[in-house]
């Protein structure tokens, strides 16, 4: 069974459980909840996982809305498509925990909210809706656990993937560290093992080249290409490229080669 809901909460609730999986996500405002005893804040980039059994109550504010998604994990029946559906959305639930989404699965999220509201009946437009949000958590959680396929391996791929979906946001390297379960001092370690430059480098270099994609390919204004890319301004974004490019945001733009 999966259903799903947006509801504005109260103020606040008494400790409960229940004998279903929950995803509770932030679409307003903000609320603290308690799962088993941890504490995780809600707003609108979070979600919190609270599997089958686990005690939690919340607190929020007046403004506070979100999309209640409940999973039953008694209900597929095994050897169909459910029950296959159901497995690969198990992993989310092994423990209470707080998910930080990205961009894209936020959109999709807003975007549900959006249609909750707009057709409050129709059910079976909330439990496809639902599941595709259970499906890109899942598939998230899988990237984090790519990222390191033994204790001395990282995949710059899946730091890049990370990257590129939070491109606009400001980046930190305990944010790239949260990826692959790292502390911050070891991914700095492992990652320079790995790819031979450090976080930040990359981090950069990734800006650049898609800030170099942009201003080529595209007829974006360099100060929204500077916003897509992640740099502070359109000025920043221009001394980056003269510094680590030889050419300014212009050059390309006439076609001359980057560096």
């Amino acid at each position: 069974m999966l259903d799903a809901r947006l509801l504005k909460l109260p103020i606040a609730s008494h400790q409960h459980r229940h004998e279903h999986h929950q995803v509770v996500v932030g679409v307003r405002g903000e609320a603290d909840l308690s799962v088993d005893g941890t504490g995780s804040h809600l707003d609108t980039w979070k979600a919190c996982l609270v599997p089958t059994e686990a005690r939690h109550d919340y607190c929020g504010d007046n403004q506070n809305h979100v999309l209640v998604i409940n999973l039953d994990p008694y209900m597929p029946t095994l050897n169909t498509p459910a029950h296959r559906d159901y497995e690969r959305m198990a992993p989310l639930f092994e423990r209470p925990r707080t998910l930080e989404m990205d961009n894209r699965l936020q959109g999709l999220v807003q975007f549900a909210a959006g249609e909750f509201d707009r057709a409050p009946d129709n059910d079976g437009m909330k439990r496809h809706l639902a599941a595709s949000i259970l499906h890109c958590m899942a598939e998230r959680l899988n990237d984090t656990r790519e990222v390191i396929t033994n204790r001395n391996t990282i995949s710059p791929e899946v730091i890049r993937r990370y990257i590129m979906e939070n491109l606009h946001r400001k980046i930190r390297v305990e944010d790239l560290a949260g990826v692959a379960c790292l502390s911050v001092s070891r991914f700095h370690e492992m990652f320079r093992e790995v790819t031979g430059i450090t976080p930040h480098q990359f981090l950069l270099q990734t800006r650049i080249d898609q800030a170099v994609q942009l201003l080529v390919s595209t007829s974006l204004s360099v100060s929204e290409v500077s916003y897509r890319t992640g740099f502070s301004s359109q000025s920043a974004l221009t001394n980056t490229l003269r510094k680590h490019k030889g050419t300014t945001p212009s050059k390309l733009r006439f076609g001359e080669k980057v560096a």
